[in-house]
């Protein structure tokens, strides 16, 4: 499990990245990349991490269920996610 603090560094980039994203748009297309600088780092969206909404875990994120792929694993083989079997052929 992720700790507390990254999960809560992420949830504020989010927030920032939503908060500037209008202006970083203007300023983009007026190529006023002096003012885009003194914006704050957190604001742009290359930042943020995807991160699993169970564990915290960044990597092997699977994005149409928005968890990891190891917990997606757990999950499936236990039969809680709704519609996806284990293939057996």
């Amino acid at each position: 499990m992720a700790k507390e603090s990254m999960k809560a560094r992420d949830a504020k980039r989010a927030k920032l990245i939503a908060k500037y994203k209008e202006k970083r748009e203007q300023l983009k297309k007026e190529g006023n990349w002096e003012e885009l600088d003194k914006l704050p780092k957190n604001s742009s969206p290359v930042r943020y991490r995807k991160r699993c909404k169970i564990t915290g875990r960044p990597r092997g994120y699977v994005g149409f269920f928005g968890i990891s792929r190891i917990k997606f694993r757990d999950l499936a083989n236990e039969g809680k996610i709704p519609g996806l079997t284990k293939a057996s052929w």
